[in-house]
């Protein structure tokens, strides 16, 4: 289901662009940095979260320095597609850590995986022990990251 859209002016924008890369900044600094005063900067950031814009605020961790560096995508191709299928296994999916990220897509599968493992045998293990048994699973296909060129938060749009 999909929310209304909510106009954002420039400020709004502002906004969001600075909290995305920092999103513990002070009230008085990202006044500042938008170009407003403190109290109509605090009450937009209050309008954002009410509006449901901002949905709420997180630490970014870097996976490498975790020992997390294997990224795989994973395209997966369902038996059946009616809603019954695809609410059991967008359950499932939901419960298994090492899935970063899944997609509905419109192609010749049905969706699409952002798995991060320590390696190609924690990889190995993750697909045949959990993703291989979701629900309603006919096939995967793997392809193997070997570099990340971009990642950004939606700030690259606003």
């Amino acid at each position: 289901m999909q929310s209304e859209k909510i106009e954002l002016d420039r400020f709004d924008k502002a906004i969001l662009r600075v909290l995305s890369g920092d999103g513990r900044i002070s009230i008085t600094d990202l006044a500042r940095e938008i170009g407003l005063s403190k109290s109509p900067t605090q009450a937009r950031l209050r309008r954002l979260e009410a509006e449901g814009v901002i949905i709420g605020y997180s630490a970014l961790f870097d996976p490498i320095r975790l020992g997390m560096d294997h990224v795989s995508f994973v395209e997966v191709r369902l038996t059946d597609t009616r809603e019954k299928a695809l609410s059991a296994f967008n359950a499932a999916v939901a419960k298994i850590p090492e899935i970063e990220q899944v997609h509905m897509i419109a192609a010749d599968f049905d969706y699409l995986m952002k798995i991060r493992t320590q390696n190609m045998s924690d990889y190995r293990r993750v697909l045949g022990e959990q993703i291989s048994t979701l629900p309603y699973v006919a096939h995967t296909s793997t392809h193997v990251a070997m570099q990340s060129v971009k990642e950004s938060v939606v700030s690259d749009v606003i």
